[in-house]
């Protein structure tokens, strides 16, 4: 096995134990990471993501398959069940994420799903109807930055805003 691959296998772990220190340990300082939700994230506020996202996590299930790497680049799916806490609807997201690699360690990870199937697992009627459109889009993109500042105020005092 590629000491990437590994290393993807490794985070994916460290993701199934609500690990996010762990998952950060596999990012490289200049890791930028992006997907449907959040949009583009770079540094800290990656990692600050995973520690939101894990530490909020009641019934988060993950599971990882189709890991490959090698020197420049990975790849795996997952998929995430939970229950989407601001509706109580459960959803089943399946994600495929690409990775790039520097120094030992992941320097750029790109999650992709279907944000219409999500949005209808996790909005209801509303994402349904409107799941394909842009202004859906950018509404949960803003409420999720605007959760991930809030998040990143209270637990450290400060931080930096998602996107700055």
């Amino acid at each position: 096995m590629h000491p990437n691959e590994a290393l993807v296998h490794r985070f994916y772990t460290c993701f199934q134990a609500l690990d996010p220190a762990g998952m950060q340990a596999c990012y490289h300082p200049d890791i930028v990471f992006s997907d449907p939700a959040f949009g583009e994230l770079r540094g800290s506020d990656v990692g600050a993501m995973w520690t939101m996202l894990c530490t909020r996590a009641k019934d988060l299930e993950i599971v990882f398959s189709d890991v490959a790497a090698d020197a420049e680049s990975g790849r795996a799916h997952w998929d995430a069940r939970y229950t989407f806490t601001q509706t109580g609807r459960h959803v089943h997201n399946a994600i495929n994420a690409s990775f790039g690699f520097r120094d030992g360690l992941i320097v750029r990870h790109d999650d992709r799903f279907s944000f219409w199937r999500w949005s209808r697992q996790a909005l209801g009627p509303a994402g349904l109807l409107l799941g394909w459109t842009p202004l859906l889009r950018g509404k949960v993109r803003k409420t999720a930055r605007a959760g991930l500042h809030a998040y990143l105020r209270k637990s450290s005092g400060g931080g930096s805003a998602p996107g700055a």
